[in-house]
């Protein structure tokens, strides 16, 4: 399947069990803002085909890309990081996948990066949905703490709310697989 047909797919799956709207603004988002729209990705990304979609998608999206792992903050980035390292392997080009944890554990090694990651390495930051971007930034900064270098951003869906420009004040790249824009256009047909 090519990669259009792909997020032609996925946007169908999203909508499905991810995407919903409203003409009355009753939904409240991590960052205190009301909206019309609501994306909780995680029926599609702990969905079988949804994974493996969004693992193909995003390793084509990392063709040029010299990194060696993906991440982001727990746990919206997990199930999105995994899928691509388990696609990544299959076509013989592994790109591990990372976690950074909300909070650090106050025992064990008190990392706040958990995987098979260390300080100098090219990575990609994941994250489910950007709005403002806050959940990204904070993922990229204790990654930057951790030793790691910061490649790009990917995110599943940008909602086109200022998210994008927010993370790119601290990053050079940010790359959507769908942006509400386009979900939108595929939910009205």
């Amino acid at each position: 399947m090519e990669i259009e047909q792909m997020k032609k797919r996925l946007a169908e799956i999203v909508i499905e069990r991810s995407f919903k709207y409203s003409d009355n603004p009753p939904f409240t988002l991590a960052s205190g803002r009301t909206s019309n729209y609501y994306f909780n990705c995680k029926p599609t990304t702990l969905d079988p085909e949804g994974m493996n979609l969004i693992g193909g998608i995003i390793f084509s999206m990392l063709e040029d890309a010299d990194v060696t792992a993906a991440g982001g903050l727990t746990l919206g980035a997990d199930p999105i990081a995994n899928s691509l390292a388990v696609i990544s392997y299959q076509k013989g080009r592994p790109i591990k996948s990372f976690i950074v944890r909300k909070d650090v554990k106050d025992h064990g090694t008190k990392s706040s990066v958990e995987g098979n990651v260390v300080s100098g390495e090219r990575v990609c930051i994941i994250d489910d949905v950007i709005t403002t971007g806050g959940s990204t930034i904070a993922a990229i900064e204790r990654v930057r703490e951790a030793g790691l270098v910061v490649d790009r951003v990917i995110a599943l869906i940008d909602r086109e709310e200022g998210g994008r420009e927010n993370i790119l004040q601290h990053v050079d790249r940010v790359d959507a697989v769908l942006t509400r824009t386009e979900v939108m256009a595929y939910y009205k047909k």
